[in-house]
């Protein structure tokens, strides 16, 4: 897969036969603007050194790559985490949403607006709108707001305008579908910044470009670190784009197997999980085209997910080419399993973990029992500042993992 990076996407934005921008004419128009600022704007010194300011001096780059000692004696194996929650705002998103909101004020724009479950990239993008002096509207899902309750005290605080999503299920495919809405009221002076490596082009592109720099770090940092690269490497699934930041530094390394982890909840019946790359069939959500979970009409089917930021019935079109060309293979980690990972990583490392990354951690632990002389590095996308309420108010501290 030599110069991956520039061979995909085509100039469509299809990633093979998924991804393109099925859009409205009028949308169209302003996502050819945005391309088009883009690939002009990134390849320029002043938004390339700027950028790498940022990510320097506000983000706190280069996040470390830590060996887990304890939980690797427990689990055997060698288990080290790539450690994005220690980057500015807890979690990867700032990478693209410094990103995005740096592309915005060069293009001219007064406002930006997202969509969010977890609430990671809300405070991300409401954390870069500040920095950069821009409005900011975030869209949650209902069910998500009062989940995660602490991110969105966390937006509120940076200035950003939460919008609750009151329609379907109320979590993150209605928070997107409302922001959607939102943006076509004024796509002239807003930019919508798509919080995963999904939606239409150049999106995937864009936030998969961004993301990069995560791939980029781990890669040099654990060749430094163990005079190798890792045996796997691994990380949770939803729309993506953790995975793809950490996966495009690997993929051209034929000898590292990448393992991307989907949430398979409480079971797999639907609607009970959110396992679209592993489940899903070929149709166009949101602009793109993808794996998607379905009901017995064709339309997108009721997800669920402990995890917040991966209840959605699709994925990015990039993680869908990726699982046809087996360069990935797309595996499922349960609400259990993540739980068992998220005590444990607390109690064996000093690290409280989101649950989303919770995911890739508890492939992570079964990984390390079942290769006991291989590493993998887990790309540990976020703390779980914002999960701990919810985990102990429903599930308790954990003491039965370590009774």
């Amino acid at each position: 897969m030599k110069d991956y990076l520039k061979q995909y996407p085509d100039e469509k934005g299809f990633f093979g036969k998924w991804g393109g921008s099925f859009v409205s004419e009028e949308l169209q128009a302003e996502m050819n603007r945005i391309r088009d600022a883009y690939f002009k704007i990134s390849k320029s010194h002043d938004f390339i050194n700027e950028l790498r300011s940022i990510r320097k001096h506000f983000q706190g780059r280069p996040t470390p790559v830590y060996y887990c000692k304890r939980l690797s004696e427990a689990c055997g194996g060698r288990i080290y985490l790539k450690r994005e929650d220690l980057n500015h705002s807890g979690a990867h998103k700032l990478n693209h949403c410094m990103g995005e909101v740096l592309l915005a004020k060069y293009m001219g724009k007064k406002k930006v607006i997202a969509e969010t479950g977890a609430g990671q990239h809300g405070v991300a993008l409401a954390t870069a709108a500040a920095y950069f002096g821009l409005e900011c509207d975030i869209h949650m899902g209902e069910v998500d707001i009062a989940k995660e309750h602490p991110n969105v005290v966390r937006m509120k605080l940076l200035g950003a305008n939460v919008i609750p999503a009151t329609q379907g299920q109320k979590t993150l495919k209605e928070a997107v579908d409302s922001a959607f809405e939102a943006y076509l009221k004024d796509p002239v002076n807003t930019l919508y910044c798509i919080g995963s490596v999904m939606g239409p082009h150049p999106f995937p592109m864009m936030v998969r470009d961004f993301q990069h720099i995560v791939g980029v770090e781990a890669r040099e940092q654990f060749l430094e670190m163990t005079g190798e690269l890792p045996d796997a490497v691994t990380a949770c699934v939803g729309g993506g784009s953790n995975a793809m930041g950490i996966f495009s530094g690997f993929i051209q390394d034929e000898d590292v197997a990448l393992f991307g982890v989907e949430p398979s909840g409480r079971s797999l019946k639907l609607g009970d999980h959110a396992c679209s790359l592993s489940y899903g069939k070929e149709g166009v959500l949101h602009g793109m085209r993808t794996y998607l979970l379905t009901d017995e009409k064709g339309n997108p089917a009721p997800v669920y997910s402990i995890a917040s930021g991966l209840d959605y019935p699709g994925s990015g079109p990039e993680h869908c080419m990726l699982k046809d060309k087996g360069r990935v293979t797309y595996t499922t980690a349960n609400d259990k399993e993540c739980l068992e990972a998220f005590y444990k990583l607390c109690r064996y490392e000093g690290i409280i973990p989101a649950l989303e990354s919770s995911h890739a951690v508890a492939f992570a632990m079964k990984y390390a029992k079942e290769n006991p002389q291989k590493s993998i590095l887990v790309n540990l996308s976020g703390r779980g500042d914002k999960d701990i309420d919810f985990v102990v108010d429903n599930y308790g501290t954990g003491d039965e993992y370590f009774n």
